[in-house]
């Protein structure tokens, strides 16, 4: 009795978007995008920690904040459709059911955006204090948005 030969299934392409940052030559320049989108809906006290030394999941992290759970998601939204006009579409993102913490994960960066009482009770900053800080300096009116938001006159 002579075999048939099991006909081919086709390869079936990969739905999901690329999460290889290709227009960015490294982690600090994809970072230094999200900080921009962010910036543009006023997320203030930003925060840049190069955590690669001590950490293997990630390289960078970026830390945020908003005055308020919409202004969270806001901030989210912004980052996530200014990323994906240059090709890079997250990982994953968590939190958007909450708003207080919205965590996104683009591979070499990781964005925490918060509410700043949520902010205040995780401190990452202190967790992650072994990581190096990237030096960046807000833009004025993000600046003037924090002083507001901070109450100071």
């Amino acid at each position: 009795m002579e075999e048939q030969a099991r006909p081919r299934i086709p390869a079936i392409p990969d739905p999901r978007p690329s999460t290889v940052p290709h227009p960015f030559p490294d982690a600090k320049a994809l970072a230094m995008a999200i900080v921009e989108a962010a910036w543009s809906k006023n997320a203030y006290a930003t925060r840049v920690l190069d955590v690669s030394k001590v950490a293997s999941f990630t390289d960078i992290f970026v830390i945020l904040s908003g005055r308020s759970d919409r202004h969270v998601l806001a901030i989210s939204e912004a980052i996530e459709a200014g990323l994906k006009e240059k090709g890079v579409c997250p990982v994953g993102v968590e939190g958007r059911r909450a708003g207080t913490w919205v965590l996104m994960d683009f591979g070499d960066v990781v964005v925490h955006v918060f509410e700043q009482g949520t902010r205040d009770f995780y401190d990452l900053e202190r967790l992650w204090s072994d990581a190096a800080e990237v030096p960046l300096t807000e833009p004025p009116w993000v600046q003037e948005f924090a002083r507001m938001q901070a109450g100071s006159d």
